[in-house]
């Protein structure tokens, strides 16, 4: 109704979708009460905002095209803001000169996802998947490179140096 020929976008979102469905019952179900009811105000917020994107593209914005700017645009803006929300974390870990605080995997995964999902948007030229997720392919390497750079200068945990102590020991 949106995009036509976009089956891929939508499988792979859709999995997502059902993955995150997954994490928040897992979060809720294991929360205290105050987190629980934060967390579904903040979802009765997000689903209020699709609901009205949904019922504005598809009651004032007419045509294919104009629908595809439309959802494209706002796709895009929050692509960024999700691909750059770990430069918090980066200004931390030049400043401490550590990497305990960025998680190596998630850094490695922002810029594989990135990666993949720019090549698929090159193969049919969709400059809104191209753009957000180049954006995020060269902030997951800028955090991959901090992460090689500052690795040897992070302190070890007491505990890691006791399970590394206790790996060695015969």
């Amino acid at each position: 109704m949106v995009h036509p020929n976009s089956f891929l976008v939508v499988t792979i979102n859709g999995t997502g979708l059902i993955m995150e469905i997954i994490y928040i019952a897992i979060f809720f179900i294991f929360s205290s009460w105050s987190k629980r009811w934060k967390m579904f105000v903040v979802l009765i917020i997000e689903i209020g905002f699709v609901a009205v994107i949904v019922f504005v593209t598809l009651t004032f914005v007419h045509g294919n095209k104009s629908r595809s700017m439309l959802v494209g645009i706002l796709c895009l803006v929050f692509n960024i803001i999700m691909y750059t929300s770990p430069l918090t974390i980066m200004r931390r870990v030049i400043r401490s000169k550590s990497v305990k605080y960025m998680p190596f995997y998630l850094s490695l995964a922002y810029f594989v996802n990135g990666l993949v999902w720019m090549i698929y948007a090159l193969i049919p030229l969709d400059p809104y998947i191209a753009i957000s997720n180049g954006l995020g392919a060269l902030s997951g390497l800028v955090q991959l490179i901090l992460y090689a750079t500052y690795y040897s200068t992070t302190p070890k945990d007491e505990d890691e140096r006791i399970s590394e102590l206790q790996l060695s020991m015969p």
